[in-house]
């Protein structure tokens, strides 16, 4: 005797499933433009009218400078659009990125990220601050305490350099003094040479005195480099350095111009 095969179940009625998706639809549709009436609306009322500006996160550059240049008034509503106002600071060279929220009732918060100087390049007008690009930042360094590498040019690969040790390796960048092209391939850099600082020798035992810790003859080092080192072959001079002082060496210069060495050249 066959067994009668079981039976499948019947599928569910897609009418729920097609009512429950219209009704969806239906609501986006309708409570999509609810918000944007709301603001339009509150943007009318004189509460909202704009009080005050807050800028935050310049160091150069003046938060005045940024007010001036929004050219805002107090008839204009937080709730209007800051697009525009946003597009307007991005045309400064100072300015980097740029971000406007509202602190309700009346004020318009703005947070600037800065392109920050990373050398001084000589130009027509004397030397300049630029940023790593090579971008002339409106910054006067005679007004400015400015200290920073001094550029023989506006060079790119120099100021990439100096971009990313500044953003990757601050001890070394801020040792930095001055930096140049040698010929077409290589760059010489004159570093600061430390003194009186255990922090400023990596290789440094907690142990160790600072009397322990002699000086080169010179005030600065020389390090010589291929165009395109990056910033973490550059540090490979530190546990050198380190060295050759304890061993009061009077050094010339230090090459990194040879694949996983570091040559000291001593006078």
């Amino acid at each position: 005797m066959t067994a009668p095969l079981p039976l499948e179940p019947a599928p569910p009625p897609k009418t729920g499933i097609k009512w429950r998706l219209f009704f969806f639809l239906f609501l986006l549709v309708l409570l999509a433009p609810a918000s944007w009436l709301a603001r339009r609306g509150a943007s009318k009322m004189e509460f909202f009218h704009l009080r005050n500006v807050a800028v935050e996160g310049t160091r150069y550059l003046s938060p005045d400078t940024v007010v001036a240049r929004l050219q805002l008034d107090t008839m204009r509503s937080v709730w209007d659009d800051t697009g525009p106002l946003v597009a307007k600071l991005r045309l400064m060279s100072q300015v980097s990125d740029v971000h406007i929220s509202r602190k309700l009732p009346g004020t318009l918060l703005v947070s600037i990220r800065e392109n920050v100087p990373v050398a001084l390049a000589p130009s027509p007008r004397g030397l300049e601050a630029v940023d790593s690009t090579g971008v002339v930042l409106p910054i006067d360094p005679s007004r400015e305490d400015l200290d920073l590498p001094v550029a023989s040019q506006r060079d790119k690969a120099i100021l990439t350099l100096l971009g990313a040790a500044r953003a990757g390796n601050p001890v070394l960048y801020q040792r930095i003094s001055e930096i140049s092209r040698d010929g077409k391939d290589a760059l010489v850099l004159q570093l600061s040479v430390p003194r009186g600082s255990l922090a400023a020798f990596p290789e440094a035992t907690a142990d160790d005195s600072l009397a322990a810790l002699p000086s080169f003859h010179s005030p600065t080092l020389r390090v010589r480099a291929m165009v395109g080192v990056s910033v973490s072959r550059l540090a490979d001079i530190f546990p050198v350095e380190s060295d050759l002082m304890r061993r009061r060496a009077n050094v010339a210069e230090l090459d990194l111009r040879y694949r996983d060495q570091v040559i000291a050249r001593l006078q």
